[in-house]
């Protein structure tokens, strides 16, 4: 569940500092917006890796748990 929160901790971050960068930006609105997109669209790639890995962690994790459960199901054969 560690994960959980830090996916939910990262976007509470990025709302936070989406909104005090429109707040104090000295740029102009539409440069303001680019940027945010750009650095939103980074958040979302990173995101979107570490859910990545945690799928492929977690089904490396079931194919080995199968594999183990049928190696105690099939009868050893002499």
């Amino acid at each position: 569940m560690e994960s959980g929160k830090t996916a939910l901790g990262l976007l509470l971050g990025v709302g936070v500092g989406v909104l005090l960068g429109v707040l104090f930006a000295p740029a102009k609105g539409s440069k303001t917006r680019k940027k945010i997109m750009a650095k939103g669209q980074d958040y979302a790639d990173e995101l979107k890796n570490k859910f990545e890995g945690l799928y492929d962690e977690a089904s490396g994790k079931y194919d080995g748990l199968v594999d183990d459960v049928k190696t105690m199901v099939t009868p050893n054969k002499i």
